[in-house]
C-alpha cells in the first residue's frame, strides 16, 4: 500500500513538470487555474522561474518596458505600470535580489590633529575647538580615525609626532598653526611624511599643502573699519610674531596706516600672551597714556578678553573710551558685555577643508600641492562706537 502511494506521487510529480515544460516549450502563457490539474500541480507550477520575458507577454509590452517599470522608471505612463504590476503578481514574478556591495575599506587608518605646543591656551582657545570640530565631521564622514597631537612645549610634542610616526598608525598629520623655525614640520619633512598646514607655511610654501585665511587683508580690513569710524589713534595688540598668522595681521594693520597717510607707532604695537604676560604691563602704561590709543585691532578673542579687563581696571569704557574689533568670532566674543566686534575666520570651515585635503593627499598620493584661502568677514556687535576728532 505504501509503494503504491509513493509511486502516485511521484506519477503527479513527473505530470506537473510535464504540463509546464511544455507550455514553456510552446512559449506560451497559461494561468494554472485553467488547467485541470491537481492542487499540487499548480503549486508545482509555481515553482518554476518566471522570466521578464513571460511577464513582458502577458502585459502586452515589451521587456525592457518591463525593466523600466520595475526599476520606477518615471516615464512609463501609470497604466502601462499598472498592466504590468499586475501581470508580475499574476505570475508570482519576484525582483531578482541585488548582490550586496562589496564592502569598501578606507585607505586612510588615521589622521592626527597637532595642535601649537602650550601648557594651556591651546586647550583654552575655542578656535581650536572649532576647528576640530570641522575636522572631526569630515573624518567621520569618510571612515576615518583621528587623535589629537599635544605638548606643553617644543620638545614634549615632538617627541609625541616622533612616537606616532615610528608606530606606523597615523597616514597624515594636520598642523592646527604654523610658525618660524618648527621643530616638527623640519622633521616631518626629514622623514617625507604628509601634513596640511592651517596658517601659512614658514618655508617650502609651493611644496606644502595649505588652508588659510588672507590674515593680510583681514588686518587692513579691520584697521579701515575703525578707521571708517573715526579714530585715528589706532593701537594693535597680537599674539608672538613667531605665529605667522599674527604677523600678516600686523602687517595688514600697519598697512592700512600708512594708506591712510596716519603715523605707524611702534609703542601702539603691544604683543603679549594673557592677562598676566610681560605685555601686559606694557599695555596698561599704554592705557595710562594721555594720547592712548582710542581703538584696537587685536588679533584674537582671548587677548581682547584681557584688554577688556585691563579697561575696567584703569576705569575705561568699552566702547565710550576704547573701541575693539578682534579676530576669530568665538564664543568669547558674544560673552563678553559689551559683545565683540570680531573678524570671523569660519575655523569649523578651515578644520573641514583641512581635513578634507589631508585625506585626498593620502588616498591619490598623485595630487599636486594646493592652498586654500577660506573667506573672512566682519560680524558688527557693539564694541565699537563713531569717534569724532574733537573728544
Amino acid at each position: 500500500m505504501q509503494l503504491y502511494f509513493l509511486q502516485h506521487c511521484i506519477d503527479l510529480l513527473h505530470n506537473a513538470f510535464d504540463i509546464c515544460i511544455r507550455l514553456r516549450y510552446n512559449d506560451l502563457i497559461i494561468d494554472p487555474g485553467a488547467i485541470s490539474c491537481t492542487a499540487y500541480q499548480k503549486r508545482m507550477w509555481l515553482f518554476m522561474a518566471v522570466t521578464i520575458k513571460d511577464v513582458a507577454k502577458l502585459a502586452g509590452v515589451s521587456p525592457s518596458t518591463v525593466s523600466r517599470v520595475c526599476n520606477n522608471n518615471p516615464a512609463i505612463s501609470r497604466e502601462t505600470q499598472d498592466k504590468v504590476r499586475k501581470a508580475m503578481a499574476e505570475l508570482g514574478y519576484e525582483l531578482p535580489t541585488a548582490a550586496p556591495e562589496p564592502q569598501v575599506v578606507p585607505t586612510v587608518k588615521s589622521i592626527a590633529v597637532v595642535l601649537p605646543p602650550s601648557d594651556r591656551d591651546a586647550y583654552e582657545n575655542t578656535f581650536y575647538l572649532k576647528a576640530i570640530r570641522g575636522i572631526s565631521q569630515i573624518c567621520n564622514q569618510r571612515s576615518v580615525a583621528s587623535t589629537v597631537v599635544t605638548g606643553s612645549n617644543d620638545h614634549e610634542l615632538l617627541r609625541s609626532i616622533q612616537t606616532l610616526h615610528r608606530s606606523g598608525r597615523v597616514d597624515g598629520f594636520i598642523l592646527l598653526y604654523s610658525k618660524r623655525e618648527d621643530f616638527v614640520v623640519e622633521y616631518l619633512c626629514e622623514h617625507g611624511l604628509l601634513y596640511v598646514i592651517v596658517g601659512k607655511p614658514s618655508d617650502l610654501a609651493g611644496q606644502t599643502v595649505c588652508i588659510d585665511n588672507d590674515n593680510l587683508l583681514a588686518g587692513r580690513e579691520a584697521a579701515d573699519y575703525l578707521y571708517d569710524l573715526g579714530h585715528r589713534r589706532i593701537g594693535y595688540i597680537g599674539s608672538k610674531n613667531d605665529y605667522l598668522y599674527a604677523a600678516d595681521r600686523r602687517s595688514g594693520y600697519q598697512l592700512s596706516l600708512l594708506l591712510h597717510e596716519l603715523p605707524v607707532k611702534p609703542e601702539y604695537c603691544v604683543e603679549m600672551e594673557g592677562v598676566h604676560s610681560s605685555g601686559a604691563d606694557t599695555l596698561k602704561l599704554l592705557l595710562e597714556r594721555e594720547d592712548r590709543p582710542t581703538a584696537f585691532v587685536v588679533s584674537d578673542d582671548m587677548l581682547a578678553l584681557s584688554l577688556e579687563r585691563l579697561c575696567i581696571q584703569k576705569g575705561l569704557r568699552i566702547p565710550d573710551d576704547i573701541s575693539i574689533i578682534a579676530f576669530n568670532n568665538s564664543l568669547y566674543a558674544q560673552l563678553t558685555s559689551p559683545q565683540l566686534t570680531a573678524v570671523d575666520i569660519n575655523s569649523f570651515l578651515l578644520g573641514q577643508e583641512a581635513a578634507n585635503q589631508i585625506i585626498n593627499h593620502v588616498e591619490n598620493p598623485n595630487l599636486t600641492t594646493s592652498k586654500v584661502v577660506v573667506p573672512h568677514r566682519i560680524i558688527e556687535r557693539s564694541s565699537c562706537r563713531r569717534w569724532e576728532e574733537t573728544e
